[in-house]
This record gives structure tokens, sequence and C-alpha cells, in this order.
């Protein structure tokens, strides 16, 4: 294993174990669709396993990672970009705090936290995640494009469907602020404060 699969391997690391840890004491969950959601998740992880015993597809991937293997510039992209990546769903998961919760659950109580990350962008914790995944198929390996398009589908998925909630739980605010603040990834010409 080479030094930047250790170091994109390291990330991830440091993700799940934050992850696992600020995972207590977040607000119980409401709306008993959690066997739903689960058989999603399982579904997507399934088609992961798939997709990587497909021959002809892993063949395919591995060949284009043998091309890139050598450009060190380009593994150096993949793991400041899965830093990057790290670093903006776990500032986003401290700004979420109790809030949190997996993708599409209704929280008891729910609020609308527009700081830190959530200033720029509605699902930061996704995008982050993406923007990680994505890194790690540029400096690791490029078997992560397929995590990278079937956990981004769902993730925008989900984020769709939040946002339905969000906006039956916040009619003034939450449109507005879905004016001023970007889905998944903070873009320039969005970055504006609230001007509240």
């Amino acid at each position: 294993m080479n030094i930047y699969r250790w170091l994109i391997a390291a990330l991830w690391l440091v993700f799940f174990a934050y992850w696992a840890v600020s995972a207590i004491g977040v607000k119980r969950s409401i709306g008993g669709r959690e066997r739903r959601k689960a058989m999603m998740r399982l579904g997507v992880i399934m088609l992961i396993t798939l997709a990587v015993r497909v021959s002809p597809l892993r063949h395919a991937l591995r060949s284009l990672e043998t091309q890139i293997q050598n450009a060190t510039v380009v593994r150096i992209v993949g793991v400041a970009l899965c830093a990057l990546g790290v670093a903006l769903a776990v500032w986003a998961r401290v700004h979420i705090d109790r809030n949190w919760g997996m993708p599409m659950s209704q929280k008891e109580n729910p609020e609308l936290v527009m700081t830190g990350p959530y200033a720029y962008v509605r699902h930061p914790i996704y995008g982050g995640i993406l923007l990680a995944m994505l890194g790690s198929s540029i400096g690791a390996s490029v078997l992560w494009v397929i995590p990278l398009v079937l956990f981004g589908s769902y993730f925008v998925y989900s984020a769709r469907r939040e946002e339905a909630f969000m906006i039956s739980q916040f009619p003034d605010e939450y449109p507005a602020y879905m004016k001023r603040s970007s889905m998944l990834l903070p873009w320039p010409g969005r970055m504006h404060r609230n001007p509240d």
C-alpha cells in the first residue's frame, strides 16, 4: 500500500471514529420509516458489491487506475480532496450537533441550522462525503467511483426529500435559505451570508 492510500485510509478512519462518537446524544428520530431507510442503504451496499464483482467494469477501472498510478501530482490532489471532504463533513457535523440524523430522518423539535458551513451549503455532510469519495477515487483507487456514483444518487434523493420536509417545517425561512445557498458544495456565486 502506497503513502497516498495510507493517508486516505487514515482520513476515513478519523471520519468514522468521529462519526461514531458524535452520534451519542443526538435527538430522537420520529416518523417510523427506519426499516425502509435501512433497506435502501442495504440496497446501495449490495449494488456496490455487485458492481465490483462485474468483471468488465472492474477491468476498465483497474486499467484507468494503472494509467494514473504514477502521476504523483494527481495522487496528491486526491488526498487533498479527501481531506477537504472529511473536514467539510466534520465541520458540518459539529454545527448541526444534536440535530444530526441518518439520511431522510426527521428529528423531534427540528431546528434550522444556518451557521458554519450551513451558511453556504444546505447539505454539507453529503457534499463533504462525496468530495472525500472523489478524492479517494483519484488518490487511492478508482474503485471509489462506484460508491461515489451510487451514494451521490442516494444523497441527492435524500437531500430533495429532506428539503421538502424542511419547507413544510419552516415555510418562511427555508425557501429563502435555498435561494442563497448551494445544495451540496459551496459555489462562489452563492457564497453570501444571511443578511440578518
